[in-house]
């Protein structure tokens, strides 16, 4: 037996519920619930009852939500609904998506589908009379100024509905058709002449070439023409038998039914029923797979521990609009030496893991004052919050900077380090790939700017993943079937008729990183998030040579991000957080604690350094060059500030021999020793500011040499000399000139210069835009399913009509009230009471009262499924239930 068949036998004969409404309240709870938790915008807030559920599952914003979280099938199917009669029976359906000549797939496919359509309550009614829901009809059916997606147009009788009689009895006689003797009867024989398929091919035998041409081009879409005043014969032809029919002036459409006859009965040019499937580029060990993202993984820890670092004294200032500047972004990606969308990636990674923020933070203050609970409601104000005022007075501007989440996640394993990245990376919203691009109103996108929270990249981001965790291990998907599963699976609605074929995929065509997108180009947008997640799981380390490792499995199979994960400890003591942990942990080398030491005054770090190391050496010397080792030079700037940091020489030289598996060589050791020997020779101060030495000579030389013209310098003693130029330009013109200075105090003691580390106050990382209401738990679920229930008890419980005011609030005295309370409580009856609250609300209440005291009555309130007290003054009167509600529960 066939599906279709199968499902045709399993449905009632009955015409099924006569509303949307009634067809809820027909559900169960399990099935509510699956409704509830398909479309969560409808539980915001919770209904009362099932008739406002329905309503609010039929308005236009939820019904466009609900229709874009469909897959193609089942939007066909929608979309198909839409130009069959209403109501249709599942026959219809089926024989607008199969075709007159039948489709076993999409027979096959369609129950389920039907069922999906049901359950997310955009279709409603027995099996022979399927509606979809009055908003869905009104966007998916096509119009007469526009199509439907399928490319229909609209029926003869929309077409037809201003046409003057005589018209159309002329239509009749040229399609030979016989005379009738109304309009009504005249549309219903043309239309019927259209929907038989044999005799629009009889009729079509006698028409010009160029006839057929025009409707062959106008058959899948769109409908629309242009026509003339006098239009050609061979169009006059197609317009005398209604074959094209006139919507607008100069403007022709062909009839829906005709234009089915000519396809043969399909509603839609290739029904998809069958999800795409994701093709295999490249097969890899899994073990080649994981060891590949795991290099990737410490590249990334490097890059953003760089990026930290070079950001550590202070950032770039923040824009008057907010994010970085072009030119700062241009330095950012030079010190990362990578290009600057993806040194854009990174920075972006950093702000929404916590670990760089505005250290001004005026909004996070903000948020900050209501969030403390010694908070004064209107007087608080923090110290951060005096601080930044004060900063916006003085005129000091706004600097990015590490926040002090960044010393924690430093201390931190890498594995750990590498998984808080992941926790705020996976479900961000935020799309660095924008960066450059320009918003809606021409404006460029900028880094840490606003603007790039695009609510669909975290769904497409886990999408991409979970399509990957699919393959086998070691698989590395095909991108562009990997594209076209994606737009399978969410098809993204337009203004006309979509493409029923797609673009040929681009192949053999790596695509590049950034780029933007343009703003109301939401496909294009999808298309974007997708290469940009595949190039950024490369990029972290989730993926490794195109496939995903076994590390990044775990990111979708753990537990989900915990609350407030991104920031501090709660990212890396999540449970998914410490499963990628332990999983990245052995693919990771352990960091060193020994260089190299060569003649040409470089050392070699054959890895990575523990950190204590790694932060002396980049004092001590330069990085020259990066990779699987890391190469560091000496020079004389180097070691003196070294020396400007407070080592001396022979710490210098200790730390060297501890830390260098060879021996120190002899040029290292001269260089240090012959910058120390110079180091601090000359003192420099402030006058505007001057130069002391206690060799004359040097005195002498300095004066000579014509470099130091420009510092305008002048002899007060044979030992001191004062500038016209402040200190720090001395500094550096002395230094310039070969010499060692070292600066020092107002005392006369030399000035240490150790850098300084710059912190922002506490921040909170970004949130994540959502995309729409979140995702309901069973708690909220089952709540929510209770109170509707309760709720349409109560609005369905039949009472005696009070003669004061029928089918309104009732209207009783106060002392009937009391009475009728009193006799309810005693009885344990459920009464109907209208009731006005402190706000001037008015709403009406099924109530069991359970006691009556001190001006108050106690119940059990079935609207709220609770036990509620209301005060007897705020009860406008009282009315007995005809009969108790079916089901009601006992009063409580």
């Amino acid at each position: 037996m066939s599906a279709e068949q199968q499902h045709r036998d399993g449905q009632a004969a009955d015409p099924g519920p006569r509303s949307l409404a009634q067809a809820l309240r027909e559900r169960d709870d399990a099935s509510l619930g699956a409704l509830l938790r398909s479309r969560p915008d409808l539980l915001h807030p919770v209904p009362t009852d099932v008739t406002q559920l329905a309503t609010r599952a039929g308005t236009r914003a939820s019904v466009l939500r609900a229709l874009e979280h469909l897959d193609r099938f089942a939007l066909q199917a929608a979309e198909a609904l839409a130009v069959a009669p209403d109501p249709a029976s599942y026959q219809e359906l089926l024989d607008l998506l199969a075709g007159d000549d039948g489709d076993e797939e999409v027979a096959g496919a369609l129950p389920a589908t039907v069922a999906l359509l049901r359950e997310r309550a955009l279709v409603w009614g027995g099996e022979d009379r399927l509606r979809l829901v009055r908003t869905a009809r009104e966007l998916l059916a096509p119009s007469a100024s526009h199509s439907s997606p399928t490319g229909l147009g609209p029926s003869v009788a929309e077409a037809t509905s201003g046409m003057s009689p005589g018209r159309i009895q002329a239509i009749l006689t040229a399609a030979g058709l016989p005379h009738t003797h109304d309009t009504v009867s005249a549309v219903a024989a043309l239309s019927g002449l259209f929907a038989d398929r044999e005799r629009v091919a009889e009729l079509l035998e006698g028409a010009p070439e160029a006839s057929r041409e025009v409707l062959t081009r106008l058959v899948w879409g769109p409908p629309y023409g242009q026509v003339t005043a006098e239009p050609a014969a061979h169009l006059r032809w197609l317009l005398d038998r209604g074959l094209l029919l006139p919507t607008t002036p100069g403007t022709v459409v062909l009839p829906r039914e005709a234009a089915l006859s000519l396809r043969g009965g399909r509603a839609h040019r290739v029904p998809e029923p069958t999800r795409p499937r994701v093709a295999v580029a490249a097969e890899r060990k899994p073990q080649v797979v994981d060891a590949a993202a795991g290099g990737q993984a410490l590249a990334a820890l490097d890059t953003v521990e760089e990026l930290l670092r070079s950001w550590d004294e202070g950032g770039p200032a923040v824009l008057r609009a907010g994010g970085l500047s072009i030119r700062d972004l241009k330095r950012t990606a030079t010190v990362l030496e990578v290009p600057e969308p993806v040194a854009a990636f990174w920075v972006e990674l950093a702000y929404a893991a916590g670990l760089i923020a505005s250290d001004g933070g005026y909004v996070e203050e903000h948020h900050e004052r209501h969030d403390r609970p010694d908070a004064d409601a209107e007087g608080y104000e923090d110290e951060e919050t005096r601080d930044a005022r004060t900063r916006r007075r003085s005129g000091e501007a706004e600097h990015y900077a590490p926040t002090p989440e960044y010393d924690a996640w430093r201390d931190l394993p890498p594995a750990e380090r590498w998984a808080w990245l992941l926790e705020a990376w996976l479900p961000g919203t935020r799309a660095p790939g924008l960066i450059g691009g320009r918003d809606g109103r021409d404006r460029t996108l900028s880094a840490l700017g606003p603007g790039l929270d695009r609510s669909p990249a975290p769904e497409v981001r886990r999408r991409v993943l979970e399509l990957m965790a699919g393959l086998e291990p070691g698989q590395a998907p095909d991108p562009a079937t990997l594209l076209e599963r994606l737009r399978w699976e969410r098809p993204l609605r337009s203004a006309g008729p979509r493409r029923e074929q797609p673009e040929p995929p681009r192949t053999g065509v790596r695509p590049a990183y950034g780029g933007g997108v343009a703003a109301n180009d939401p496909e294009a947008l999808r298309t974007k998030l997708t290469e940009w997640a595949l190039l950024e799981a490369e990029m972290l380390g989730v993926t490794g040579r195109g496939a995903l490792a076994t590390h990044g499995r775990a990111l979708l199979g753990a537990e989900g991000r915990s609350e407030g994960a991104g920031a501090g400890t709660a990212a890396a003591g999540s449970a998914r957080a410490a499963v990628v942990a332990a999983l990245l942990a052995p693919l990771l080398p352990e960091p060193l604690d020994h260089v190299l030491l060569q003649a040409d005054l470089t050392a070699v770090a054959p890895g990575p350094l523990v950190r204590p190391l790694a932060e002396a050496l980049g004092v001590l010397a330069d990085v020259e060059s990066k990779g699987g080792a890391t190469v560091y030079r000496f020079t004389p700037g180097s070691v003196r500030r070294a020396l400007d940091a407070g080592r001396s020489a022979t710490e210098l030289h200790a730390f060297l021999d501890r830390h260098s598996r060879t021996p120190v060589p002899q040029p290292l050791t001269y260089l240090i020793d012959d910058v120390a020997r110079r180091h601090g020779l000359l003192r420099v101060g402030a006058a505007s500011s001057y130069v002391r030495c206690d060799d004359e000579s040097v005195l002498d030389e300095i004066l000579a040499d014509r470099r130091a013209t420009a510092l305008r310098l002048r002899r007060l003693a044979p030992t001191v000399v004062a500038a016209q130029a402040d200190p720090r330009t001395l500094i550096e013109g002395l230094r310039a000139m070969g010499f060692a200075p070292a600066a020092e105090s107002a005392e006369g003691d030399v000035m240490i210069a150790r850098p300084h580390a710059h912190r922002t106050p506490p921040r909170t990382p970004p949130a994540p835009v959502p995309d729409g209401p979140p995702a309901p738990d069973a708690t909220l679920l089952t709540a929510a399913v209770r109170a509707v229930r309760a709720g349409d008890r109560a609005a369905t419980a039949p009472r005696k009509e009070t003669p004061q005011a029928p089918g309104g609030l009732p209207r009783t005295s106060p002392a009937d009230t009391l009475a009728t309370v009193q006799a309810a409580a005693m009885t344990g009856d459920s009464v109907w009471i209208g009731h006005v609250n402190a706000e001037g609300a008015a709403s009406q209440r099924l109530l069991a009262p359970l006691r009556v005291e001190g001006g108050y009555v106690t119940g059990y309130d079935h609207t709220a499924d609770e036990v509620r007290t209301y005060a007897l003054h705020r009860i406008t009167g009282v009315a007995e239930l005809a009969d108790e509600p079916d089901g009601a529960e006992p009063a409580r």
